[in-house]
């Protein structure tokens, strides 16, 4: 595909505008002029047109294309959510617009859907308190370990010491080694689950607490989960949930009533706007009664007058951690999918997404292995051991993917399994795309055993094929080379 440069026609253009007859003044200083006019492509409207079209169809996304994407969550992201999020009354807001007063009446149908997602969010975590800025999941996990540190340090509790699973998401330890928490890896049992009796030889009263996703990367659900909620509450530390993968359990369980004290939402995973190319995203953060002081400021508060307002007057607080409020516009669009979906609607997407994960592992047990075969929850975990002996790697049935229409899986993670393909369908695709994703899937490991060679070179047919993965980021070059 030739660049815009490659395209250019010397005096092609796109627009005509007519001389002005007004006169101008121009009052920059020289030296910021140009002495000559810039190298800019010459091209008719329709060029351009046909150029970011095709470049456009060259992109892997939800919308075009099926994304079983493990522990993201790449789902159909509903048009109406899009909609409503692009209503003026939303879009044309801003965030320094008065509260009350005024103009006020212009912010109020906006800090009502923060105010109600609020409360739906309790409903659906049994949490006390919610608070919306976090702009993403990683965001949201630093603002609960901030709140965890608060709490400890209101307490005069000198705990230094914060608990991950060795499955656990990589901003886990990250979030909790920032907020200045020495990070210290549980072991996997046999059965791919956090070692309850590691568990238990770690627990000192230097643990400020233990950061669990539910189901964990492998897509189990940990049975002994209330179990280890109370052990960690038996130091006085508090029971972190991240919400990563609420997607299998949403309407059917609630972290709250599990025991955890703190949760973190992956609005752009649960409840629509899957979040590609790195956001954008929102990652409230809900808390249990005993922490509801330390949430960051602002809050949004109903007043006796049926107004809404944001109340800054809260002296725990652990502070501002967004400018303004988060990403509204994601909040929004989640709270559209939870009023369209209701309390049956959830309950159907956490059972949807769990049948969809286990009607794959079942069909792809006979090609691929399966270190943890029990029943899944939304994503289930191969390994690609028995393709790396024919010289045919987790890597290599990624890229093969590609040419078969289909994004690849997460490859490589969780660490705890060799050569780890991790898949999520979701509860939105349907039967029929499971069944193409399996039928390629299973070509594959065929291909493996008959022509790996053929695997190797994927893929084919995309614009740039197989890269030098660890050159490209060591040596980034994002320089367009022109004649």
């Amino acid at each position: 595909m030739e660049l815009l440069f490659e395209k250019s026609v010397p005096g092609r253009q796109g627009l005509r505008v007519s001389a002005s007859d007004v006169p101008t003044s121009i009052h920059l200083r020289k030296d910021l002029l140009r002495d000559s006019d810039a190298a800019l492509p010459e091209l008719s409207e329709l060029d351009v047109v046909r150029h970011f079209t095709e470049l456009s169809r060259r992109n892997f996304g939800v919308d075009t294309n099926f994304y079983p994407l493990g522990s993201c969550t790449m789902k159909y992201n509903p048009k109406v959510c899009e909609r409503i999020a692009s209503y003026p009354g939303f879009a044309h807001l801003h965030p320094l617009l008065p509260q009350l007063r005024g103009g006020g009446m212009l912010t109020q149908g906006a800090l009502e859907v923060l105010y109600e997602m609020d409360r739906l969010l309790r409903e659906i975590c049994g949490m006390a308190a919610f608070t919306m800025q976090p702009m993403a999941g990683a965001h949201g996990e630093l603002t609960g370990i901030m709140m965890m540190a608060a709490y400890h340090r209101d307490r005069g509790n000198k705990k230094h010491i914060v608990l991950a699973p060795d499955s656990a998401h990589g901003t886990n330890p990250a979030s909790a080694a920032i907020a200045g928490y020495t990070v210290k890896s549980v072991p996997s049992d046999e059965n791919g689950l956090m070692s309850m009796t590691a568990l238990k030889a770690m627990l000192t009263d230097d643990v400020a607490g233990l950061m669990l996703t539910c189901p964990n990367t492998l897509g189990l659900f940990n049975p002994h989960v209330k179990e280890i909620c109370d052990l960690i509450h038996s130091v006085d530390g508090l029971a972190y949930y991240d919400g990563a993968n609420l997607n299998a359990i949403v309407g059917k369980v609630r972290p709250g009533d599990l025991g955890f004290d703190i949760v973190h939402l992956n609005l752009h995973k649960t409840f629509a706007t899957p979040h590609g190319g790195g956001g954008p995203g929102a990652g409230p953060v809900g808390v249990v009664e005993k922490l509801a002081d330390y949430l960051p400021v602002s809050t949004v508060v109903k007043r006796e007058n049926g107004t809404f307002a944001l109340d800054y007057n809260r002296p725990k607080t652990i502070g501002y951690i967004a400018p303004f409020y988060g990403n509204f516009a994601i909040v929004l669009r989640a709270y559209v999918y939870i009023l369209m979906a209701g309390r049956q609607g959830l309950k159907r997407i956490a059972e949807n997404a769990v049948l969809n994960a286990n009607y794959i592992k079942e069909k792809l047990k006979p090609y691929y292995d399966l270190p943890f075969p029990q029943t899944c929850k939304h994503e289930c975990v191969f390994s690609a051991s028995r393709q790396a002996q024919k010289g045919i790697r987790a890597i290599d049935i990624a890229k093969a993917l590609i040419d078969r229409g289909i994004h690849p899986p997460t490859v490589y993670f969780p660490l705890i399994v060799k050569e780890a393909m991790m898949i999520e369908p979701t509860e939105t695709e349907s039967k029929e795309t499971l069944d193409a994703f399996i039928e390629a899937m299973s070509e594959i490991a065929k291909l493996a055993e008959t022509d790996p060679d053929a695997i190797k070179a994927a893929p084919l047919t995309t614009p740039v094929n197989r890269l030098d993965e660890t050159a490209a980021a060591k040596q980034l070059n994002i320089k367009a080379e022109t004649a």
